[in-house]
This record gives structure tokens, C-alpha cells and sequence, in this order.
């Protein structure tokens, strides 16, 4: 029997994990995403098959995911980062919830048959949107701090505290209750006070515990820490009445500028992941298959009716703000869906009898299709929008500053980077296209978005720390701005530039950078030598007639620099006196005999 107990008790996470390693990868490869397999696997496992029952449960231990998210998105954040987003999240966030929530309030009660109090909930349920999926679509795309996708962050972190007073709102809308004088102060002196002390725990207190323990070097004692801080900090904001998700987000941004950083980034990380897989399988668990069969026809209309008039809210909210069309469109179809706040404001309403327990199932499952549908919306925007010039990134410089301050990562720039790094150097690379910046992130390589023709970028980036400037960009145009805005602006810079043509390297010389290489031109020695090799040459004489060539290239380049571009032109190879006998001697021929028949000596490499 105890065995039978016991195994019992890991069948059910078992049955979680074996869902999450099959859904996820399958839905990512047929280009669905993980979100929505994660999904799949919950209504498989539960609603479907009836395998776990109590999906609810499962839920409340899961949105801890959405703790961890919040907390990382927080470390990402610097107060003053935080503080220049500050009139797009209490600008353009408070205008959509307004928005969407009167829009989707009023369809309710014109059509749906709610009174003005359910309809005041639902509506405003459904303005808020999935901060998980929304921030893992994101993520996923590598468009996080685009300019669209810092203007949607700022309306889900919005939403993130709108939750707050909308079940504060509750108990005033509940039956019976209408003239109750509402509980607000008392409520709200408790949340500022709660705020406060983790404002100052995190400034006094946080600090100085993590250096005390990472001098122990226990690392295990580092990630108890880690989930001690979040957990601590969410659950102090849960007993003032506030959300979990905003304390982890306010511990975030607290520790966001502390140099133990990075390494609270990777120990929540983990945690991170497998709780918010399993808070998407969760919502699926939770859905009632029965409500939805027996409502099918009211979900199948209201879905796309909701999303609908959500979407096209937030993107005329978004254009009203200033956002350009393309960028409006992106976020109206990121933000379409309902979120996970949802699932509490309607129970909550539910117990307090605003909404009857069977309305309160329908928008659940009402929501979770929404949620379902959202990564299908998402890639149909591209259908949408006009032909993308060039994409923006959001310029960030954040720990830019390096012995070398390199310009430009085409392939010239990470070869070079490369060398660099391997040598134990600390590089710091700008470059101006955002899809390149997004692709080096997938292979390990920090790199800042921004132009290097711009002077607040070089300042940004660190050019007054760097030992060398190194511009590798692939443009002649682009170079030869960079250069002269460091030559003017920065003199005392020594400048490393890549070369475009013999005549771009004439140029630069006379502008007096310190070394500039052409582009081609090392490679083509190389790919010359190795075809003399290829053709019998042996290395040795391969290698000597490489060096002459660098030689005589640079002799004219020197008297070109003083005499013009036709200058020393007999110091190229075709002005040469050729030889009467080949240069090399095939490996192919063991000897060779001369007119007479005797055997004649191979021909030396010209001096």
C-alpha cells in the first residue's frame, strides 16, 4: 500500500514533465511555439484524457513562473531606465486598460446581457493581457527591446498593477453592498508601507547579504538566497494586498544595478523556466471541457468578438500616443488575448457573487483560448505591415566600456573579435543592424545597438576608456564619417580601421590613422600561397614569394602616398622579367632535361 501511495504521489509530475518534453519541442518545430504546446499538453493530460484532475491547485503553485518572470524582466531594469519609461506606462498603459476595459465592458452589457457590475469586471478582466505569453513571444522573436516591444513591457507592466485596484473594486461592486464605505485607506496605507520597507531592504539590506555569502563560496547558499529575496519579496506584497508579480518585480529592480546581478540571473533562471512551462500547462488542466461543450457557440463568438475589439483599442490607443503604424499593428496583435490576472479577478468576482460560477467558467475558458490563439496572431502581422527598412533596437549601453571599442560586426569584425577575445581582451562591439545584434546574441557575443557615427553613441559606448578604436564597418561611405567624427571629436584615439580598396587605404594614410588592413588583401595572399602549394610549390617557397609580393606592395603604396596612384608601378608583379624556367617545379616531375638531354637544376625564386 505505501508503495502504491508513494507512487501515487510522482505520477502526477511525472505525467507533467513527459507533457512539456514532448509538446514543447514538437509545437516549436512546426513553428507553433512552446507556449502553446505547453498548452496542448495540459488540455491532453487533464480536461481530455482526465489523468490529473484539480488543475486549479496545480495553478496557484505554478504562477509562482510569472513571480520568477517578473523578477528577472526587474533585473534587466535600472530605476533610471525605469523612470524614463515612466509616461509610456502611466501614459499609454493607463489609456489602454481605460480603453479596452470600457470598449469590451460596454459590448458586455449591450449584448451579453451583464449588468453594469459584471460588466464592469469582465470587461476590465479582459483589458488585461498575458504578461507571460506576451513577454515569451518577445523573447522568442529577440524583440524585447525594440521600439515596440519596450512600449508593450510598459502597457503589461501596467496591467501588471491595475490588478491591484481592480479587486480592490470588488468588495464596492458586490450585491447588497453598494453603499458600504469602501476599505480603501487603511488598504492603502498598509501597500505604501510594504512598498517602502522593500524599497529599503532592498538598498540597505540585500547588498550586503549577498557579499556576505558569496565570501562563504557556498553556492548552494547563493540560490537559497536568490529564492529567498523573490519569494520574500512577493510574498510580502501578497499580504499587503498587492500581487506576488509586482514584489518580485520591485526586488528586481532594486538589485538591478548590484554586481551580483548576473549571477541571481542565472540562479533563477532555471526555476524560472519550469515553473512558467507549468503554469501554461496548468491553465490548460484548469479548463472545464464540459462548460465549453455546453457553451460552445457563446465561446466560439465571443473569442474572436473580444480580441477583436481589444486589438483594435490598443492600436488606436498606440497611434494616438505617437507610435508609428507598424509598430502599433505589432502590438495590437501581441496584446489581443486575456491574461493571467483574469483567472483571479473572475474567481474573485465569482465568490463575491458578482458573476455566477458557470459565467466565471466560460471567460476562463474564454481567456485561455484567447491565450491559445495569440501566437497564431502574432506572425499574421507581418501581412499587415509595410516593407521594414531597417529595424530599430532600443539603444542600451549598459556595461559598454573596454579596452577596445570595435565598430561594426560584419565578418571582417568577428574574425577579428575573435582574435581579440581569445586573447584574454575586453572588446566592446556597437554595430547599427538590429538583426545582426539579435543573431551574435545566439552565439555568445555582446553586442550594443547603436551608430558609430553618432557622438553620444561613441560616448555611450566607452571610446574615452578604449585603448584602440578598431572600425571594421563594410562601407567606404560609413568609415570614412566615423573616422573623421573620432579625428575631430576624439583626437587623442588610435584608430584601427579596415580598409575598403588600395585607394581607401591611400586615404586613410593620409589622414593619419595608426593601421588600417584592406579587406581582401591578407586573404588574397593567403589563397594565393596556398595554390602555389596546391600546384607543387613547397611551403618554403610559397612563403618567400607571399612575403615578396607584401613587400613590393607596400613600396608602392609608399611612393604612391607621395607621388599619386600611378607611382611605382614597376614595382608590381606583372613588370617583372619573367624567367626562362617556371618559378616552381610540379611535384609531379621528379627531374627535367634540358635540350642537350642532361639533367637541368629547377629554377631558384627570383630575389
Amino acid at each position: 500500500m505505501a508503495v502504491l501511495a508513494s507512487s501515487a504521489i510522482y505520477s502526477e509530475p511525472l505525467l507533467l514533465l513527459g507533457g512539456a518534453v514532448v509538446a514543447a519541442p514538437l509545437f516549436k518545430r512546426i513553428g507553433l511555439g512552446t507556449v502553446l504546446g505547453y498548452l496542448a499538453a495540459g488540455v491532453c493530460i487533464g480536461p481530455a484524457a482526465r489523468l490529473i484532475t484539480g488543475g486549479e491547485q496545480i495553478l496557484q503553485v505554478a504562477e509562482l513562473g510569472i513571480v520568477f518572470l517578473l523578477f528577472i524582466i526587474g533585473l534587466e531594469l535600472k530605476p533610471s531606465r525605469l523612470w524614463a519609461l515612466r509616461a509610456q506606462i502611466f501614459g499609454l498603459g493607463l489609456a489602454q486598460v481605460l480603453a479596452s476595459g470600457l470598449a469590451i465592458g460596454l459590448l458586455a452589457f449591450l449584448f451579453a446581457g451583464f449588468g453594469w457590475q459584471a460588466a464592469t469586471i469582465v470587461g476590465f478582466g479582459l483589458a488585461l493581457s498575458s504578461t507571460a505569453f506576451a513577454l515569451q513571444i518577445l523573447e522568442q522573436e529577440g524583440t524585447t527591446n525594440t521600439h515596440f516591444g519596450q512600449k508593450a513591457f510598459s502597457i503589461l507592466l501596467f496591467q501588471d498593477l491595475a490588478i491591484v485596484p481592480l479587486l480592490a473594486l470588488i468588495p464596492m461592486l458586490q450585491p447588497g453592498t453598494a453603499e458600504a464605505p469602501p476599505p480603501g485607506m487603511q488598504q492603502f496605507v498598509i501597500a505604501i508601507a510594504a512598498i517602502a520597507a522593500l524599497l529599503v531592504a532592498g538598498r540597505y539590506v540585500l547588498n550586503p547579504l549577498f557579499r556576505i555569502i558569496a565570501n562563504t563560496g557556498a553556492k548552494e547558499a547563493m540560490i537559497a538566497a536568490a529564492l529567498l529575496v523573490v519569494m520574500g519579496s512577493a510574498t510580502l506584497m501578497q499580504l499587503a494586498g498587492l500581487s506576488m508579480a509586482m514584489g518580485a518585480f520591485i526586488a528586481g529592480v532594486m538589485l538591478a544595478e548590484s554586481s551580483y546581478r548576473h549571477e541571481l540571473e542565472a540562479d533563477i533562471e532555471p526555476f524560472r523556466g519550469i515553473l512558467l512551462g507549468l503554469f501554461f500547462m496548468a491553465v490548460g488542466l484548469s479548463l472545464d471541457l464540459d462548460v465549453v461543450i455546453a457553451n460552445w457557440a457563446m465561446i466560439v463568438l465571443a473569442v474572436p468578438i473580444f480580441m477583436l475589439a481589444k486589438g483594435l483599442t490598443v492600436y488606436v490607443v498606440c497611434r494616438l500616443f505617437g507610435c508609428g503604424r507598424d509598430d502599433a499593428v505589432r502590438i495590437a496583435l501581441l496584446l489581443p488575448q486575456g491574461g493571467e490576472f483574469a483567472f483571479v479577478l473572475f474567481s474573485a468576482a465569482a465568490a463575491a457573487a458578482i458573476l455566477t460560477p458557470e459565467t466565471a467558467s466560460v471567460l476562463i475558458a474564454v481567456v485561455t483560448l484567447s491565450m491559445a490563439m495569440t501566437p497564431l496572431f502574432v506572425p499574421a502581422g507581418r501581412f499587415l505591415m509595410a516593407p521594414q527598412v531597417e529595424e530599430q533596437l532600443e539603444e542600451d549601453f549598459d556595461g559598454a566600456g573596454a579596452d577596445v571599442l570595435m565598430i561594426g560586426f560584419s565578418r571582417f569584425g568577428q574574425i577579428a573579435a575573435q582574435i581579440l577575445l581569445t586573447g584574454g581582451i575586453s572588446v566592446t562591439i556597437i554595430d547599427h543592424s538590429a538583426e545582426r545584434v539579435r543573431s551574435a546574441a545566439k552565439f555568445g557575443f555582446r553586442l550594443y545597438f547603436g551608430d558609430g557615427a553618432r557622438k553620444e553613441v561613441l560616448e555611450a559606448s566607452g571610446i574615452r576608456r578604449a585603448k584602440i578604436v578598431a572600425v571594421c564597418t563594410n562601407k567606404r561611405a560609413t568609415t570614412d564619417r566615423i573616422v573623421d567624427l573620432i579625428q575631430s571629436e576624439f583626437p587623442d584615439a588610435r584608430l584601427y580601421v579596415r580598409s575598403y580598396d588600395r585607394t581607401h587605404t591611400l586615404e586613410l594614410r593620409a589622414r593619419n590613422v595608426e593601421y588600417e588592413l584592406r579587406e581582401t588583401f591578407e586573404s588574397g595572399l593567403r589563397f594565393g600561397k596556398e595554390t602555389l602549394q596546391g600546384l607543387g610549390a613547397d611551403e618554403e617557397t610559397a612563403a618567400l614569394i607571399l612575403e615578396d609580393v607584401r613587400r613590393r606592395d607596400e613600396a608602392r603604396l609608399a611612393m604612391q602616398a607621395v607621388e599619386g596612384t600611378q607611382a611605382g608601378r614597376d614595382q608590381w608583379w606583372h613588370v617583372k622579367p619573367v624567367t626562362p624556367e617556371p618559378l616552381i617545379k610540379p611535384k609531379s616531375e621528379a627531374k627535367r632535361l634540358d635540350k642537350g638531354g642532361e639533367e637541368a637544376k629547377v629554377a631558384e625564386p627570383a630575389e
